[in-house]
């Protein structure tokens, strides 16, 4: 089973960049078991490719950022190649923690994963677009998750506050633990890794 080139080219610039960027000890075990499981491909689902308003809108201006690290900007044009055979989606549930814009203002699509370019359970591997001042509900899920963030932005998780990363930032939600982000008055992307099944580590 052969990966088409664009795919594997943004697997290998997203390891590279969330390697150098992931600092936390249990992101860094987490990362390095998905890249583990990203060894054996899947089968890939082809012609999904599907753009929702926002992006349209708000994608090349997010992906536009000065980055002023190699890994990053190599992993933005991977992605870049990559995008067009993406399916974007919306949160179909939100509560009142959400912003009134947040329906029409977000796009989320899952890389590799449930539904995914590579349709598989290990890995959830997938990017939040959000547009300006639009604030994502709170949630929660039981995968240990690992954020790579490419845009100013603020999130929260746990009992933290809002924070902001920065461009480069990373950091790590454990299993369960509710979390959200918020667009400043510039579009927010971020990548984000969750992995499923949690190895010992």
């Amino acid at each position: 089973m052969v990966r088409s080139d664009a795919l594997q080219g943004f697997l290998d610039a997203a390891f590279v960049a969330f390697d150098q960027c992931a600092q936390d000890l249990r992101a860094r075990g987490s990362i390095t078991q998905i890249f583990a499981n990203l060894e054996a491909p899947r089968p890939a689902r082809p012609d999904i490719g599907k753009r929702l308003p926002v992006c349209t809108r708000y994608l090349d201006e997010a992906l536009a950022v000065e980055t002023g690290k190699d890994a990053l900007d190599v992993l933005i044009e991977r992605f870049k190649a990559l995008e067009p055979s993406l399916e974007w989606k919306s949160r179909p549930t939100h509560d009142d923690t959400a912003s009134d814009n947040f329906p029409m203002g977000h796009a989320n699509t899952m890389i590799v994963g449930p539904g995914g370019c590579e349709d598989r359970r290990d890995v959830w591997f997938g990017a939040t677009l959000m547009a300006p001042n639009v604030r994502y509900p709170d949630h929660d899920h039981a995968p240990e998750e690992t954020y790579l963030v490419l845009s100013d932005g603020e999130f929260l998780h746990g009992d933290s506050g809002w924070f902001s990363p920065g461009i480069g930032g990373s950091f790590y939600n454990p299993p369960g633990v509710r979390h959200a982000m918020r667009a400043s008055d510039r579009p927010l992307f971020a990548f984000w890794a969750l992995l499923p099944d949690q190895p010992d580590h």
